[in-house]
């Protein structure tokens, strides 16, 4: 299982990456490797406001459904459309191709709250 000590993570199994005020959201490994195949994703629109904590979304996979909640709070400025024609990308390449939005920072203390690599391994040990 992959954890890249860059990341923050969240205790719901999301993912952040922040570069220059924009964080980047998907959903972890462990995550898609619990959820099973990933058959449909449901993601907010670009200009969205979304709110740490809250759902923006849900990921459908053979064996369940599940809300996806937002590590940060902002405005959607990037949202993976690949994902609609393509969720099984998620599975593939978690970090990378299966991003999912991306969101301009309204609030940088909030990732103070997230998890490193290490504390979210520890967590799902």
């Amino acid at each position: 299982m992959e954890l890249p000590k860059e990341l923050k993570y969240t205790d719901e199994h999301e993912w952040v990456l922040v570069e220059d005020n924009v964080a980047t959201i998907g959903i972890t490994d462990y995550a898609q490797g619990e959820l099973g195949d990933i058959v449909f994703v449901e993601l907010p629109s670009v200009d969205d406001e979304i709110k740490q904590a809250d759902p923006f979304g849900t990921i459908e996979a053979v064996k369940a459904v599940s809300d996806l909640f937002s590590p940060v709070s902002g405005k959607i400025v990037g949202v993976n459309e690949m994902l609609e024609d393509q969720p099984e990308i998620i599975n593939a390449s978690p970090y990378d191709e299966g991003w999912m939005i991306k969101v301009e920072l309204s609030d940088v203390s909030e990732l103070d709250s997230l998890l490193s690599a290490d504390d979210y391994k520890q967590q799902i040990s």
